[in-house]
């Protein structure tokens, strides 16, 4: 094997994957260090017991893979190779020399950092290969290496202690296993074949035996993300920690405030302190996320009450707490376990030099409280949040702790013979793996020693309550399976499948070599290569980035070729293996230089870490591939945290350098468009790119805190907005100082920034889009954040604003022409056709949207063509003003004129839309021109119709009026009642009015012999009461005319002075009773009465007024004249 190695390492062949390999097949080959030899024998004796055939049969294998490795392209990048292959890379611009104006650099920059994503566009998808369904060769069998038969004696003891074991579990039950006592013990009768009596016996032997001795093993591994107690932003923790009787958990009294039981010192309780053999770790001076790897063992008496209470101080004097601590236990070790707490630090104060009267009460930095019930059955490595004593403390961070539950002392047959844990797992586990498989077929090679649920189960209860490593069970199911194999063949993955497992806790065990050799090697050996520890952080910072970024592509290669190889071949999760391992070595040495360069926060720190923090969220994302995920174990959980100020500080450094990169885009931008395909200039291309980099770096970096994701986002979505005002007012100023060419109507400069401003303004809005940040409620994936949909609003106003400012600045250069062809037109004699007199309009129109059609996009087109149609629609209203008393063909002309300006603007649907062009001031010019073209009583008549469709818009403003009106067709007059009014304008200085009502008919050409009329005078009021009839002598035919109607003037009487208007309404006659149709019998009063709003005369009714003040015939004056005498009473309109 060993020319195949080497050939393999000439290729290219990662030197991991060769370790791998060879630890998984662990051949005569492999070395031996000097440091193995305690664990080396046992090793090999389990070994031993396979077949020459299974050797030669793994070998092979091995070789296949090693042969199959060699065509595949090599996913380490090995340091050797680096001096050669740096020479071509593209060189980075260094962080450090950011300097203001040098946005180009920065964003360059930003590009080179983005373009490392191009290769991490999502994961690869490895090919999954199911196991080969061909059957395995066929060996002999030899029973005489299989598993010795036990005697009778062997087997009873050994059935006592499986019970033993069931009876007295301790701990949770993980989910997939039994936790029905009565299920387990069934199971163990049925595996050793015992009956009724026989079990009956052997649970009467177990119940009268003592208990076990229960004992706690904890590891305080780490901590993090401590709080700062100290002046300099950190914190010297340290942990104490004992096991708190049920007795113990003492409470405030008084409802409303809960503390939780900590280690206070200096307490001044009566009663004694509930916990036993205080220990305490070593304290890490000057540290948020401290390391201790501290083993304890605590003796437990209940098992069901008894907890673990954990304290994290903040250790603030010289005193070694710990020794006291030590010593005091020695003493509390002999009687009494209940002393105070405070006589460790009383201990402690009497060999330090502070006095009695002097205060070095430690800072409290959180506690746990773990029930030893809930402790699994398997034990945990896992992190506790830490919580607080009170509700008045503030703590943060979490703790590492690894919890296992295991026995001291067992009162069986088998520990009182000596019988070691060991030597009971090995034969429990030679019974149950025979059971197991006694229902597979005899020549079956398939069966991968899946057992049951109860099997699993009583293998975890024993081997948890022997104290086994995670290593010795390893080693003991290989080594039973081994042999079992000798007599019943297994599937060999699952024997290589064991091997794995042996390998994957080999470094548990200080005396064997550390799991995955090869990949530690390589790691260690780009460590001290890119970022060796003894640089200062800033240096290290660039080599780690570097570092992180092999990790990635070692990782990718990793996942995408070789997973699938290993895994079409041995059935071996190589990709599992090589990433928790790689994993974790980033993680160890991120932490600690995000600890030491936090303090040291500058523009290069902080773009590193940035750039790090980028390509750890990439590794990250492997996590999802990994089956039987579990994110305690993850070691990059929470990484994101000590990376929050560099981030902040690297966006705050963005928004300044996005500014200073569209300064000078503007400066040099000439306002010309780049090239014959597009119609913005070069400034705005570079002003979309800088957006389009600050969103895909945003959609980079992920954040997954969705609280500080919200305040990120709305700061960089602030930024970004901002930035575009900027950009729009640095184009303002640039085509400001722009010459302009004489006589030029249509500005190219201009229809440039126009198009300009168009651009930015979706490319903003696609970039704040690509903002959203998770606000964590179910179903909204789709819906942006309302502070980002505020900033996306308010931004599209200001531009679209801004272009209505540039459109306005375009339009007003053809002014004076437009104004020009439409004097013509209303210059041009009776002689001339209209399509004559309007052509050079047309012309004049056709020639400059041929110009803003190939210099303006869509969008800017469409805006331009709204704001020449209103300058039109502008200029043909002042020309019907300038011209009065004409004659009806000149307002026909401008009427054939507007319609066939519509036609030309809407351009058979290319244009614009016909809804926008009869909207606005069209339907004013069309009124007037409708207007101007009907006789006098036809003006009289629409004024009268204006009012009955006039409606007031705020109904109490000027009170109502209520009537009833109905017509008597023999009497041949109408019947108007006025009933009361409510809620009229305060009009005089006391707050109140002296209303009356005028009543009269209109139009007055249909009611020439009717005088208008008029109620009492109702003093100080503004709920006036009339309950007053009029009759008008007028034929039924008149009130069934067009326009006919009866309108009410409220005024308000004044002695001294003229009186004031305070509001009108009209009723139409021709639904009235007795006009639309004949009464038939009923009263005289018939009909309900009838509620109007009154108001004042709006827009609409005042135009056909200005028609009939240009008119000189009598009629009209006369119309006109009255109208005015009743405006002098109104005031004006609020």
């Amino acid at each position: 094997m060993t020319p195949a190695v080497g050939t393999s390492e000439q290729r290219g062949t990662p030197q991991s994957l060769l370790r791998v390999a060879s630890d998984l097949i662990i051949g005569d080959s492999m070395a031996t260090p000097a440091n193995e030899q305690v664990a080396r024998p046992e090793v090999v004796a389990v070994l031993s017991a396979r077949r020459p055939t299974t050797m030669s049969t793994l070998l092979e294998i091995k070789s296949s893979v090693l042969r199959q490795v060699q065509v595949c392209p090599s996913f380490r990048r090995r340091t050797e190779e680096e001096p050669a292959s740096s020479s071509t890379e593209v060189q980075e611009p260094a962080a450090g020399a950011w300097k203001p104006g040098d946005g180009v650099e920065f964003f360059a920059q930003m590009r080179l950092i983005l373009k490392k994503v191009e290769s991490r566009q999502g994961l690869p998808c490895p090919e999954v290969l199911l196991r080969s369904s061909s059957p395995a060769p066929t060996e002999p069998v030899d029973p005489s290496r299989g598993l010795r038969a036990l005697t009778q004696e062997e087997v009873e003891m050994l059935y006592e202690e499986a019970l033993y074991t069931v009876l007295y579990r301790a701990g949770t039950m993980g989910p997939d296993q039994v936790d029905d006592q009565g299920a387990l013990l069934s199971y163990l009768q049925q595996v050793f074949g015992t009956s009724p009596e026989q079990h009956a016996e052997a649970m009467e032997r177990v119940k009268k035996a003592k208990a076990p001795t229960y004992a706690l093993k904890v590891s305080v591994m780490r901590a993090k993300n401590l709080l700062a107690k100290d002046p300099n932003g950190f914190s010297d923790p340290y942990c104490m920690l004992g096991i708190l009787p049920a007795s113990g958990t003492l409470r405030e009294p008084g409802p409303h405030k809960e503390q939780r039981f900590s280690f206070r010192k200096g307490s001044k309780r009566g009663g004694p302190l509930p916990a036993k053999c205080i220990q305490v770790t070593e304290v890490k001076s000057s540290t948020l996320n401290p390391v201790w790897k501290e083993h304890f063992l605590f003796e437990i008496e209940d098992v069901s009450t008894d907890q673990l209470h954990l304290d994290i101080w903040d250790h603030d004097d010289d005193v070694s707490l710990v020794e006291a601590c030590r010593k005091l236990n020695e003493v509390i070790g002999l009687k009494g376990m209940s002393r105070y707490f405070k006589q460790i630090v009383k201990s402690a104060r009497t060999n330090g030099t502070a006095g009695p009267t002097e205060d070095h009460t430690d800072d409290f930095l959180g506690c746990l409280n773990i029930p030893i019930r809930e402790v699994p059955v398997a034990g945990e490595d896992r992190w506790f949040k830490l919580e607080p004593r009170s509700s008045a403390s503030r703590v943060q961070g979490d703790c590492q702790l690894v919890l296992k539950l295991i026995t001291t002392q067992r009162d069986t047959s088998m520990s009182q013979r000596g019988r070691s844990g060991f030597l009971s797992y090995l034969l429990l586990l030679s019974r149950l793996l025979q059971f197991e498989h006694q229902a597979e077929e005899p020549n079956s090679s398939s069966w991968r020693g899946e057992l049951s649920g109860p099997a699993a189960t009583v293998l975890c209860l024993h081997g948890a309550q022997s104290n086994l490593s995670a290593l010795q069970l390893a080693v003991l199911h290989w080594q039973v399976s081994s042999r079992h194999h000798q007599t019943r063949t297994l599937d060999y993955g699952y024997l290589l499948g064991l091997l794995e497992d042996m390998q994957a806790h080999w470094e548990e065990a200080a005396s064997l070599p550390q799991e995955q050799r090869g990949n530690r090697e390589w790691f260690d050996k780009l460590l001290n290569s890119q970022s060796p520890r003894e640089q200062p952080g800033p240096q290290r910072l660039a080599g780690l980035v570097k570092l992180a970024d092999t990790v990635y592509e070692d990782l990718q290669s990793c996942y995408g070729i070789y997973a699938s190889l290993f895994h079409s071949i041995i059935k071996i999760d190589f990709f599992t293996l090589t990433f928790r391992q790689l994993e974790r070595l980033v993680a160890e040495e991120v932490w600690v230089l995000t600890e030491e360069l936090s303090p040291k926060m500058t523009l290069e720190v902080a773009s590193g870490l940035f750039e790090l923090y980028l390509t750890l969220a990439d590794i990250q994302c492997f996590w999802s591939s990994i089956p039987g995920r579990d994110s305690r174990s993850l070691a990059l959980a929470g990484i994101h945290a000590p990376f929050l100020p560099a981030v902040k500080l690297w966006l705050q450094v963005l928004r300044d350098q996005a500014r200073w990169r569209l300064q000078g885009a503007v400066d040099v931008d000439t306002l010309e468009p780049m090239d014959s395909s597009s119609k913005h200039s070069s400034s705005a291309a570079t002003a979309s790119l800088c957006f389009s980099h600050i969103q895909e770096l945003w959609a980079r970096l992920a954040w997954p805190d969705p609280a500080q994701a919200q305040g990120l986002g709305t700061q960089l979505s602030q930024d970004l907005c901002e930035a575009a005002l900027f950009y729009t007012e640095l184009l303002r100023k640039k085509v400001d100082t722009q010459p302009g060419a004489a006589g030029e109507a249509v500005s190219e400069p201009l229809c440039v920034v126009l198009n300009d401003v168009e651009l930015l303004r979706k490319a903003a809005g696609q970039a704040l889009r690509g903002l959203a940040w998770p606000e964590g409620a179910p179903g909204l994936e789709g819906v942006l954040p309302r502070p980002l949909l505020s900033c996306m609003q308010a931004l599209d106003e200001d531009l679209q604003r801004e272009a209505r400012t540039v459109t306005a600045h375009l339009t007003s250069k053809m002014v004076g022409d437009i104004r020009k062809y439409v004097q013509h037109i209303s210059l041009s004699p009776d002689s001339i056709q209209n399509e004559e007199a309007m052509a050079p309009l047309l012309k004049y129109l056709d020639e400059k949207l041929a110009l803003l059609n190939a210099s303006l996009v869509k969008e800017n087109l469409s805006r331009v063509l709204e704001a020449l149609w209103e300058l039109l629609l502008q200029a043909i209203l002042q020309a019907l003003g300038a011209n009065r008393d004409v004659s009806a063909d000149f307002y026909g002309r401008f009427h054939f004129t507007l319609e066939a300006l519509v036609n030309f603007f809407h351009a058979e649907g290319q244009g614009l839309p016909l809804e926008s062009l009869r909207d606005g001031s069209y339907k004013r010019l069309e009124e007037e021109l409708r207007l101007h073209q009907c006789s006098t009583r036809e003006c009289i008549e629409q004024y009268y119709l204006d009012k009955l469709k006039q409606r007031s818009l705020e109904h109490n403003r000027f009170g109502r009026l209520s009537v009833r009106c109905h017509y008597e067709a023999a009497e041949q007059r109408l019947v108007v009642e006025v009933l009361h009014a409510a809620d009229l304008l305060p009009l005089d200085a006391n707050g109140l009015s002296d209303p009356f009502v005028i009543v009269e008919l209109g139009p007055p050409h249909l009611f020439p012999l009717v005088r208008s009329q008029r109620t009492q005078v109702k003093s100080r009021t503004l709920h006036p009461v009339y309950d007053e009839l009029f009759y008008f002598s007028v034929p039924a035919e008149a009130c069934r005319r067009r326009g006919a109607c009866v309108l009410f003037t409220v005024m308000d009487h004044d002695w001294l002075s003229t009186n004031d208007f305070a509001g009108e309404a009209a009723l139409g006659l021709g639904s009235i009773g007795g006009v639309a149709r004949p009464q038939v019998g009923g009263s005289a009063r018939a009909g309900q009465p009838v509620t109007l709003h009154l108001r004042r005369p709006r827009a609409q009714v005042r135009s056909a007024l200005r028609m009939l003040e240009g008119r000189n015939n009598k009629e009209a004056q006369e119309f006109v004249k009255r109208l005015k005498e009743l405006e002098k009473y109104m005031e004006a309109d609020p």
